[in-house]
């Protein structure tokens, strides 16, 4: 793997040292368990499934994964300091990896999008969702003009002298933000640095978008994610369509997604509750930046700085009552061990949320645990609703927006419940359980 020695076009800042791919290619010979699952479309292929390899390559080199005819099955990126040793970016029959194919794929990405990318309602959006556009290991986010690139491994980075040039002919921004990775920020990053601009300037205030026709901002350098959750738009929608005249809890409101879409459907107040201060600071600004919707401006806003428990306890004790409850926590199981723990919680906020609503109280509760399945979810939130004196009345379950296709069963992670609440009668068993401390 050398360096490039070229010129990058204009308003492209790659460092100049960064690597390039190596010009041999990996044979790859592998179980043909995992043959199986790659030909009908899975994106990774296991350390533990690797039967030979021609030669040991470096972070981003193309291994070329052969059957046992030695016919071509797929070409990925060889990334050898994960589990997940080739990540498959094209099978079926050989094909260049350059810049042309580059561009055709992220046109191909962006013409599925094409129901959400239409007109000017809707500015924020994903471009390329990882391993479900044929891009393991790498989302596009766009926020109006402004493009954020995540990588969340480094077998991507002796592909970028190619791909930020397509991507901006392909999409034209005005700028590409790159953003990595917890995982990947102690690697050897070749110069590359967090929030830096790969193409054009790095916005220095907020980049402000649209959704849905309402207007928000995102903190592409340091916020969360990219600097908005973009996978819930959908599910905001459905809200918005539900709370006229409501009044509504926010519990993890963040910067205000939720909040802001209840607002413009007509609630009369909103309550968003965050551990962060600076992030309800933030959601402040989202209702204000939408202070012209009437609705938005008839809402009484509030926000309540603490513990999401915690608050719920409180207001428990006060016999404070919504008719909507909104339940949107981070991710409690960062990996498998933590499953158990990830339901007891989601278990322990279902609870306070039904004591929290009035009589057929409106429930919104999500997960975007990939490692909690939607039957473990579904089944504790129904469970700890009795626990907690109410059965549910589903009226819909849901995942990710449209712009987060989802093609292999480890890319599903997003899942909501909205339902209704009907209390229990008193005598209905609300069986004794071990409670651990959450």
């Amino acid at each position: 793997m050398g360096t490039l020695d070229r010129v990058s076009p204009v308003g492209v800042n790659l460092p100049d040292q960064l690597p390039t791919p190596a010009a041999k290619r990996i044979a790859v010979r592998i179980t043909p368990d995992a043959g199986r699952h790659v030909k009908v479309g899975h994106p990774w292929v296991y350390d533990d499934s690797i039967t030979s390899l021609s030669h040991r390559g470096a972070a981003g080199d193309l291994a070329v994964i052969f059957d046992n005819e030695r016919n071509f099955m797929a070409i990925g990126l060889y990334d050898p300091a994960s589990p997940i040793r080739i990540k498959v970016l094209h099978r079926g029959k050989p094909a260049q990896i350059d810049g042309a194919w580059w561009r055709g794929q992220l046109s191909a990405a962006l013409a599925k999008r094409a129901a959400v990318t239409g007109g000017n309602r809707t500015t924020g959006y994903r471009v390329v969702n990882g391993e479900s556009d044929a891009f393991p290991g790498l989302v596009i986010d766009r926020y109006a003009d402004t493009l954020v690139l995540k990588l969340y491994t480094t077998a991507w980075i002796p592909h970028l002298t190619e791909l930020v040039p397509a991507i901006v002919d392909v999409l034209s921004p005005e700028s590409i933000v790159l953003r990595l990775a917890r995982s990947v920020r102690s690697d050897n990053l070749h110069g590359l640095t967090e929030g830096m601009a790969l193409y054009g300037e790095a916005p220095t205030t907020p980049v402000l978008f649209y959704e849905n026709g309402l207007q928000f901002e995102a903190d592409v350098i340091e916020g969360q994610k990219t600097g908005h959750f973009l996978d819930q738009r959908d599910n905001r929608e459905l809200v918005r369509s539900m709370v006229g005249g409501a009044t509504v809890l926010d519990v993890f409101a963040s910067t205000g997604g939720f909040s802001v879409y209840a607002a413009a459907g007509g609630a009369q107040e909103v309550t968003s509750v965050d551990l962060s201060e600076p992030t309800l600071d933030v959601a402040a600004r989202n209702m204000a930046h939408n202070i012209d919707n009437p609705n938005v401006r008839a809402c009484k806003h509030l926000s309540i700085v603490g513990d999401a428990f915690e608050v719920m306890d409180r207001l428990i004790r006060r016999k404070t009552t919504f008719d909507v409850v909104i339940v949107d926590p981070p991710s409690f199981a960062q990996r498998q061990t933590s499953v158990d723990r990830a339901l007891h919680a989601y278990g322990q906020l279902t609870e306070r949320a039904v004591k929290l609503l009035t009589p057929g109280g409106l429930l919104v509760q999500a997960s975007c645990s990939s490692r909690v399945t939607n039957d473990e979810f579904y089944a504790a939130v129904r469970r700890h609703a009795v626990f907690g004196g109410y059965d549910l009345h589903e009226l819909r379950r849901t995942g990710h927006a449209a712009d987060h296709p989802v093609t292999f069963a480890e890319g599903s992670y997003l899942k909501a419940l909205f339902a209704r609440t009907t209390m229990l009668p008193a005598e209905v068993g609300r069986p004794p359980v071990r409670r651990p401390r959450h």
